[in-house]
């Protein structure tokens, strides 16, 4: 992704989560509230840390972090390789694979009834 695409205007506006241990960041992402969906973006860990559940324990705090704003569903722009992680969560594919800054991208939700 770009540095221009990355700039949206919605940082300052958006929840921040960040995994940290010891005082080093781990990881993060961002949910960005829109109605009674919750646009969840940015996840990234650390890449010594992958597939040491830092992406789980994110996702989690993100749907806590959902419902106590009211979210009635999480939604999400998921790069092909990693819907499996997300449908680990709960999340389930809404398309049709697509790109997006040149990567390739598929909508995923998870409902938070």
């Amino acid at each position: 992704m770009s540095v221009a695409a990355d700039r949206d205007g919605r940082d300052p506006d958006a929840t921040h989560i960040v995994a940290v241990n010891d005082g080093r960041v781990l990881g993060t992402c961002r949910l960005v509230f829109r109605g009674t969906t919750a646009q969840l973006g940015r996840l990234a860990v650390e890449p010594g840390r992958r597939g040491a559940g830092v992406a789980g324990a994110i996702l989690r705090e993100a749907t806590r972090v959902a419902r106590t704003r009211g979210s009635a569903r999480i939604a999400l722009h998921a790069q092909t390789y990693a819907r499996a992680l997300y449908r680990r969560d709960g999340y389930s594919e809404t398309g049709e694979p697509f790109e997006e800054e040149g990567i390739e991208h598929v909508a995923m939700e998870k409902a938070l009834a």
